[in-house]
């Protein structure tokens, strides 16, 4: 993957083609440059997760490694030391969001699936700040299937047909309700609403069958806006107990998009063209159609049939005068007539042959009112790097040149002609495929086969060009008996950094391509590059000088930042800011800010979750200051693009796996390894007001000795007047608060929680009574005991009426409380020791054998591991992973039986 810039010679001569590229200072070299200044100052990163799994079940964990490259340099990423890592639902929100701290571009951790999560399908998303700019399209974002069996009553099974009646499309759902054995919920009300993009379509109630079906049938008359949706269905179980299944629409119609994509970008009239078809149905997969192409006059000119998921292509010649349309017949027998793209009677069309394994063909032709117009030019680069830049006078109408793949680097190449005017007038994507530049591995001392239980010490061997490399690698042990691999649909290293990172939209079943490197697959791939779009280098931004979007800034660590200012908004040079928190013991620090007000507390560590209060002072130490942070907003959730991945039935798809998990997490909740949330039956209950509802007390907002709320607060000056005498048994000296019974006994003063964090008593002189909506007083044993040591004083709880906040709240002047986003610390998977000598009889079902995510090999290329096998018999697959320090990545696949 990692190769040098370079702008090679003149390769092979083709017929008649001169190569020459001059290094004068000619418009062309000036936009050459441009690229390259551009590809330099914007650098791009690219992300990549390995997952232990390519499927879960609730009460699993996702473990995951992420790699992270500089698309400059092809090396991991310095550009950014933190990523963000988000669990995404079938709603388009975020579920739970990991920040990971990165270290040369490689970093790891985990997600936890919780029995309060429902079954579907689930997105992993992964980006950098950084990244941001660039936009979604760039982000790691797969789809991943987590059903549910262990927390789940009720399963469902929803099949679709389709009809149609003029241009409204008519659906019918048949839904089936079981329970865990499946058996059928019989005579059961379901009350169900249609959402087609987020909005209702209709809603009804239905009662389930002596099969435990119902019968949905719902009208779509907006077809082209409205292609998906989902079922929100909620059936009544005994008890009064409601049950709510979210079940997807992936499509209302059985309609297939056909599109036409001429090699180039044009038909030119009376040269022979290539043409690319795609169909793809109303789910987002790809179609199998055949079909023939007739002139205006009814001749048939060819015939077509795709290859693969719905894409192949055919050659045309268009004639003067003639327009073309094909006739696409498809799997049910019906026929459509779509015309092809409109032929130019003046033209480029730029060709590629990427059949063989060591070059590429490159072929140029032209209508002939274009021969000996101007000079012709052809650029090659891969994410912005130029590999291959050649010049050639138009005198002959076709031109052909040979370049040697060994030259370019290993991913898509671009390839663009350019016209005497610097203009592009066609492009082309190529894909290379160099296995040499990859890293090669090995495990020493697998065995083919083992017993359970039995200890698998291995090594694994890496290196590159035959020499030992030392690198960072991923290593997921699974028992394919329980997780079933699907090579062909996987995303693992080579897909993510080579292929769908720089392609737009969905590319369906994308190890396909690297599974096989015969004939046919790599058909298929360039097929492939011939009707899926480009989006890594706007060649028009370089013309323009316009500059991509810089609004997010490579993150180099976590700080708190931001302006102080007078109430009038007025920058206040040289102010005391000072930085507190309590979560982990005490931390405090302080700062100036410079002349334009600004402050920054930088290279800060701190986990999620944390707690900081902000205090500014003017110089002259008043309070009266307005604290505006620099607050980066959250990333907007798009929509799930991998339309093909999604499953209807989800449950269904994964029984086999639930099966198994279903006994694995029974057994670890026998030996109390696993918490699950109870469901208690509904009673109703007369509500009585919580006075204290965002209290952040450990025993329950409003569970204290004695409450005082905001409309006892209302005529005094200072909090501590507010307190004094009203409470029983509490006492100040000065601001400090006690507890009478605590004078004779060392005097301890109480511990002060404000808005979740532990602060000193000088605090109190600082809050104002009109920010306070609570203050709870905690005095007995049986309420201060869950604060330990610290709450022995007894502890003053106070909420204020916006504290809490992680965009920061003001809760006094010149202080603010503020929860950033703090890094997640990774758990360490667990993996057991079995020791003959100490039997241990509990069943071990771990359907991820082993997971290590950062194997370090030595300079000899060794990285050692080990781990133990389970219970359960079957063929285990090893997946290795993994990075070296020049960018060089490493996938492979090992298997051994378990009997």
């Amino acid at each position: 993957m990692k190769f040098k810039f370079v702008i090679p010679a003149l390769l092979v001569l083709g017929i008649c083609f001169s190569f020459v590229y001059k290094l004068a200072d000619d418009p062309f070299s000036d936009l050459i440059k441009r690229l390259q200044e551009y590809n330099k100052k914007y650098a791009q990163e690219k992300v990549h997760l390995h997952l232990d799994k390519p499927y879960y079940a609730i009460g699993d964990d996702i473990w995951l490694k992420a790699y992270v490259v500089n698309t400059l340099t092809s090396e991991p990423s310095n550009i950014s030391k933190a990523l963000f890592v988000e669990l995404i639902d079938e709603k388009d929100k975020v579920k739970t969001q990991l920040k990971l701290p990165m270290n040369g571009g490689i970093t790891w951790g985990d997600f936890k699936l919780p029995d309060t999560l429902s079954e579907g399908n689930y997105r992993i998303r992964a980006y950098t700040q950084w990244m941001r700019n660039a936009g979604p399209e760039y982000y790691f974002d797969k789809t991943i299937k987590i059903g549910n069996s262990w927390a789940n009553k009720v399963f469902t099974n929803t099949n679709y047909s389709f009809t149609k009646e003029n241009t409204t499309e008519k659906v019918n759902a048949k839904i089936r309700f079981t329970d865990k054995n499946g058996q059928p919920y019989i005579n059961n009300e379901v009350a169900y609403e249609i959402q087609l993009n987020a909005r209702n379509i209709t809603k009804g109630k239905a009662t389930t069958n002596n099969d435990g079906e119902i019968s949905i049938n719902f009208a779509n008359t907006q077809p082209a806006l409205y292609k998906s949706g989902k079922i929100v269905a909620t059936i009544n179980l005994p008890n009064n107990q409601k049950i709510v299944k979210n079940i997807p629409i992936t499509a209302t119609s059985n309609n297939i998009d056909v599109q036409f994509f001429p090699e180039g970008g044009n038909l030119v009239q009376s040269l022979p063209n290539k043409v690319a078809i795609k169909a793809v149905n109303a789910a987002g997969k790809g179609e199998d159609v055949t079909g023939v192409i007739v002139d205006s006059e009814g001749t048939e000119v060819n015939r077509f049939e795709t290859q693969h998921l719905g894409m192949g292509c055919f050659v045309i010649n268009p004639q003067p005068g003639k327009t073309y349309i094909a006739k696409v017949k498809y799997k049910d027998g019906s026929e459509q007539s779509l015309a092809l793209p409109k032929v130019q009677t003046s033209g480029y069309v730029l060709s590629l042959n990427n059949s063989t394994p060591d070059k590429i063909i490159v072929k140029i032709m032209m209508s002939e009112d274009l021969i000996g117009t101007n000079e012709l030019k052809i650029v090659a680069q891969n994410s912005g790097n130029v590999y291959f830049v050649t010049r050639a006078p138009s005198q002959k109408q076709i031109i052909t040149a040979t370049i040697p793949k060994k030259e370019l680097p290993s991913g898509i190449v671009q390839f663009t002609l350019f016209n005497g005017a610097n203009t592009p007038v066609g492009e082309r994507l190529a894909f290379v495929n160099n296995t040499e530049d990859r890293i090669n591995t090995t495990i020493e001392n697998l065995k083919p086969s083992y017993t359970k239980r039995e200890k698998v010490d291995l090594n694994l061997l890496t290196s590159f060009n035959g020499k030992p490399v030392r690198g960072s690698f991923s290593v997921a042990v699974t028992n394919t008996a329980a997780v079933k691999p699907d090579p062909e649909n996987e995303t693992n290293i080579f897909t993510t950094m080579l292929l769908t990172s720089d392609l737009s939209g969905y590319v369906e079943d994308p190890n396909y391509y690297f599974l096989n490197q015969d004939n046919k697959t790599l058909l298929d791939l360039d097929n492939l590059m011939l009707t899926q779009g480009w989006r890594r280098i706007l060649w028009k931004n370089i013309i323009s000088n316009i500059p991509p979007p810089d609004t997010f800034k490579p993150e180099k660590s976590i700080g708190i930042s931001g302006t102080i200012t007078s109430y009038g908004g007025k920058p206040l040079p040289n102010s005391k800011v000072s930085l507190f928190s309590s979560s982990g013991g005490f931390f405090a620090i302080d700062t100036l800010t410079d002349a334009q007000g600004r402050f920054n507390f930088d290279n800060l560590i701190f986990t999620d979750s944390t707690k900081f209060i902000v205090q500014g002072r003017t110089a002259k130490n008043k309070k009266s200051v307005d604290i505006k942070l620099d607050v980066v907003p959250g990333q907007i959730v798009t929509k799930n693009k991998s339309t093909g991945d999604l499953e209807v039935n989800v449950n269904e798809a994964l029984s086999g796996y639930l099966k198994r998990s279903n006994n694995y997490f029974d057994e670890l909740t026998k030996r109390g390894l696993l918490e699950r949330t109870i469901v208690l039956s509904e009673v109703n209950i007369v509500e009585k007001k919580n006075p204290a509802q965002n209290s952040s007390n450990l025993n329950g907002g409003g569970r204290a000795d004695y409450v005082v709320t905001a409309d006892m607060l209302q005529n005094c000056v200072t909090l501590v007047q507010c307190l004094q005498g009203r409470v029983a048994g509490l006492i100040f000296e000065g601001s400090v608060p006690y507890l009478m019974r605590n004078m004779s006994s060392g005097k301890r003063p109480m511990q002060i929680v404000l808005d979740g964090m532990n602060v000193d008593s000088e605090f109190l002189d600082n809050i104002q009574p009109s920010d306070v909506e609570t203050v709870e007083v905690l005095k007995s044993i049986g309420n201060t005991a869950i604060y330990g040591s610290q709450g022995g004083g007894g502890v003053l709880i106070i909420t204020t009426k916006r504290g809490g906040g992680s965009t920061g709240s003001i809760f006094a002047p010149g202080i603010i409380t503020y929860s950033p986003k703090g890094y997640h610390i990774a758990r360490e998977f667990y993996s057991p020791k079995y020791d003959p000598a100490t039997p241990d009889n509990r069943l071990d079902l771990r359907s991820t054998v082993y997971w290590h995510p950062h194997i370090v090999t030595d300079t000899a290329g060794k990285g050692p591991f080990n781990f133990f096998n389970t219970d359960e018999a079957g063929t285990y697959r090893v997946v290795v992973e993994g990075i070296d320090m020049m960018g060089h990545l490493a996938r492979a696949v090992y298997t051994y039986e378990v009997k």
